[in-house]
């Protein structure tokens, strides 16, 4: 028994021995100087084992030793300081079970466990830790080096028992992913301070040829309408893919700002220029550079129309000559302009880092080099048309519109995006001319220059959208001329080159009296509206109408009425009255035989009694506009609108439009470029609301009507 007592006593002496030797205690079972302190675990004040500094003080004495207080980690005072929980990521943690302790200490840490509680019992009821959990180690003489992940001691357990005796490498398996440090979100930048530097803060490398984008994505900064400043601009990055719904295939859902700016040239921070300009001048070479790589975009946009669809011997083999030459009518000769244009631009830009003006350059283009542009958008009214009978009848062309539309080249747009580009680029350059104009005022000389390059782009617009409508409205007399029949009424000679259609439509007639006694129960008439005449016809067919009558416009009085009007009740049965919500009477006071007449109609909505009592008193609007076009509610058009009816505007993306009506979820209103007039549904839309860029509009409305009209 003795020896069995004494074999028992020397192995426990030889652990005791062989842990004091690997876990550095001394005689006593203290903790050697040196040993790391445990991170967020339990810290023992008094104590020179758990001081936060790698260099232990000097032991206390037998004598000094007193009660040894236990501070959990939520308690230390840098818990307190910091606050006692701390926010990870569900995915970097890995869940297990609550376990006792006992199995997750080490034998060396149960032997320290045991010898601290020992000494002290209010240490037995503190929870146990394992030194390989430990978040720090120790590098060369002590050292303290931190931020190491936090270790798993079951998975270096099972390290440990690695086959053939020997001790293999400890594998640990870390219970946090270690975290890669990232930068602090920067601050919501302020438009009123450090302007100066906001253009720097991305850098550039290369040209801006290296990623030209396609054009239908891109909106030029000088379009902006919002309340942020130019400089907010420069470094605003892409926008996001739009997530709203698309209801037109040729709409871009999402556009993005330009990628580089000017002061983010590598040439241009090099020569450090950007600390010796003024804001202004750095302000009109944005301008300049904007123009330079806005038409490069385009022109590479129109580069892959003519090489994706205009060159395709598959869609080419599914419609004729005359169908193809409709579809892209005269773009290389637009293409080549736009080459000529940039070529010259570039060339001005190379030539000096800090470009002296190229207004020159905008006048004599729009003046003798882009005459192709007005035949291209005259054409418009044929391109739109073929397009639409071969996408509807011609399987064959679908398929291989499709087909090539799906090519990488093409970014997943339709052709129409890239067929209306001309049109677009057209109708934007009078704004970033103007915005030239905008940023030259310190300088009489430029603005001048830039003033008439804003003339003269300015009138090519005009002619452009002039091209467009003769054309248009030409041959939809011609097509009227040949389904309207006269009949008895006295014939009117319906073609001329000053008249065109501004609505036609079907309406319910309330009242039977005068032409329409002897019609069905519920009669309807067909209208015609013109600039100069109105034509009411009976249909017979889709594409045939009798005649009733007409009268001049100026001949015309409109007037909304209301379904529960006394004088409305008593025209005709009290039924039909009630089923008619949106009632209005038309009174023509020299009718066709010279004669007034009165004729009382409804329509389906309010917004369709709304556009007709419009269209109706155009010629009572004109000059009547209101004094002050700044207290109108202005719109930027968010998606691309085409018109389906003659009294609705076709819009471009980031169009403003100044709203004149609003009737049943549609606007009227003057778009802001040209001064045209017409309906469009509220949802393309969004309301700007910054007075600041309301007024803006405003003045730059009355700048380019100035320039035009002159």
């Amino acid at each position: 028994m003795s020896q069995r007592h004494s074999d028992s006593s020397l192995e426990e002496k030889l652990l005791e021995y062989r842990f004091h030797s690997e876990l550095r205690l001394d005689a006593k079972g203290n903790p050697a100087s040196g040993l790391p302190m445990v991170r967020d675990s339990l810290q023992v004040r008094d104590n020179a084992a758990f001081q936060l500094d790698s260099s232990a003080p000097p032991p206390q004495s037998p004598k000094e030793e007193g009660p040894r207080a236990v501070v959990l980690s939520t308690q230390s005072p840098a818990a307190l300081k910091m606050g006692t929980q701390q926010l990870i990521p569900r995915s970097l943690a890995v869940s297990s079970k609550a376990k006792t302790p006992a199995r997750h200490q080490s034998f060396g840490a149960a032997v320290l466990s045991k010898e601290a509680a020992r000494r002290d019992p209010r240490l037995v009821s503190a929870p146990s830790f394992s030194l390989d959990d430990m978040d720090v180690d120790t590098g060369p003489e002590g050292a303290l080096r931190r931020n190491l992940r936090n270790r798993s001691y079951r998975a270096a357990m099972k390290s440990l028992g690695a086959p053939g005796g020997e001790r293999a490498p400890i594998q640990l398996s870390p219970k946090l992913q270690a975290l890669a440090e990232e930068p602090s979100p920067s601050p919501a930048r302020c438009p009123a301070k450090n302007k100066r530097t906001l253009g720097r803060k991305r850098a550039h490398k290369g040209s801006f040829k290296d990623d030209p984008g396609f054009y239908q994505e891109i909106r030029e900064r000088g379009l902006n309408t919002s309340h942020e400043s130019d400089d907010d601009l420069l470094d605003e990055p892409p926008s996001p893919e739009g997530t709203g719904k698309v209801d037109a295939p040729i709409v871009v859902k999402s556009y993005r700002p330009a990628q580089i700016t000017w002061s983010q040239l590598p040439e241009v921070v090099e020569s450090g220029l950007l600390d010796k300009l003024p804001a202004e001048e750095r302000k009109r070479q944005e301008a300049i550079f904007e123009i330079l790589t806005s038409e490069f975009s385009y022109q590479h946009s129109l580069g892959i129309l003519v090489a994706e669809f205009l060159q395709s011997r598959e869609l080419r083999a599914t419609m004729t000559q005359t169908e193809h030459h409709h579809l892209f009518s005269n773009i290389l000769d637009v293409l080549s302009a736009s080459q000529r244009f940039f070529e010259a631009l570039e060339q001005r830009h190379k030539a000096q880092v800090c470009v002296e003006d190229i207004s020159d350059i905008l006048e004599e283009h729009a003046e003798k080099h882009f005459h192709p542009y007005i035949a291209y958008c005259s054409n418009e009214v044929y391109q739109q048309r073929v397009l639409q009978k071969l996408t509807n009848s011609n399987a064959a062309f679908h398929e291989a519109l499709k087909e090539i539309e799906k090519r990488p080249a093409c970014g997943g747009l339709p052709m129409i995006s890239f067929l209306i580009l001309p049109m677009q680029r057209v109708t934007r350059l009078p704004l970033l001319t103007d915005t030239l104009c905008l940023k030259s005022q310190g300088h009489p000389e430029r603005y001048k220059a830039a003033s008439r390059a804003l003339k003269a782009i300015s009138k090519l617009v005009r002619r452009c959208n002039e091209g467009a409508h003769k054309m248009e409205r030409t041959e939809l007399m011609y097509t009227l001329h040949t389904q309207l029949d006269f009949g008895k009424v006295k014939s009117l000679p319906l073609i001329s080159a000053s008249r065109w259609l501004l609505k036609r439509g079907e309406l319910f007639v309330v009242e039977e009296t005068g032409l329409f006694r002897k019609l069905a129960s519920r009669p309807t008439c067909y209208l015609f509206l013109f600039n100069d005449v109105l034509v009411v016809t009976k249909k017979k067919s889709e594409d045939s109408f009798m005649v009733q009558d007409y009268a001049q416009v100026d001949h015309i009085r409109v007037q909304k009425m209301d379904p529960s009007d006394p004088s409305l009740l008593g025209a005709g049965s009290g039924s039909r009255s009630s089923s008619v919500p949106h009632p209005f009477q038309v009174t023509l006071l020299r009718n066709s035989e010279g004669r007034q007449e009165n004729i009382l109609l409804s329509s389906d909505s309010a917004s369709d009694r709304a556009r007709w009592i419009t269209a109706l008193t155009h010629q009572e609007r004109q000059g009547q506009g209101p004094t002050n076009k700044g207290d109108l509610l202005q719109v930027e058009i968010t998606k691309a609108y085409l018109a389906k009816q003659a009294d609705e505007i076709t819009l471009q993306q980031a169009d403003v439009v100044l709203v004149l009506e609003q009737e049943d979820g549609w606007f009227y209103g003057e778009r802001l470029r040209d001064g045209e007039m017409g309906w469009f549904p509220e949802d393309f839309a969004r309301c700007i609301t910054s007075r600041v860029a309301v007024e803006g509009n405003v003045r730059r409305m009355e700048r380019l009507r100035v320039e035009t009209d002159v």
